[in-house]
């Protein structure tokens, strides 16, 4: 797999969850995804950029283009330096949530991806990746 082009943007507040789904936005149409792929990877973007602000204290996000053996998509890796989750299983559980919402995070975003990863430590932060390939 190769990397054609990466960015980052930080995570801090709100606003930053806002530029990130418009920095995401952007390139998923540079990489030419129809609207459904944009939308999906758009709103999994949005949900794991607010917990890394919400939940995570802040953190950052890494925007990728990939190529793999002729197909090419984008993969998004939201790290932070927070409390880590304790229970992962858990926490990808519909309902499951720690704060005021549906508890839907994590696994909509795992749903709206083609490829989820999570790596979390209680104390030591948490990474999360996704990847959407192109149709």
């Amino acid at each position: 797999m190769t990397v054609e082009k990466q960015s980052e943007l930080p995570l801090r507040a709100q606003e930053d969850v806002v530029a990130a789904r418009q920095f995401v936005r952007s390139w998923a149409v540079e990489l030419g995804l129809n609207l459904v792929d944009q939308t999906k990877i758009i709103t999994a973007a949005s949900e794991l950029a607010r917990n890394a602000v919400i939940h995570g204290g802040g953190g950052l996000i890494r925007i990728e283009i990939l190529l793999d053996t002729g197909k090419r998509g984008m993969r998004l890796t939201f790290e932070d330096q927070g409390p880590g989750i304790v229970d992962i299983e858990r926490a990808m559980s519909d309902g499951y949530t720690t704060g005021n919402g549906l508890g839907l995070g994590l696994g909509g975003a795992k749903r709206l991806s083609h490829e989820f990863s999570i790596e979390s430590k209680p104390g030591a932060g948490t990474r999360i990746s996704i990847i959407r390939w192109k149709s």
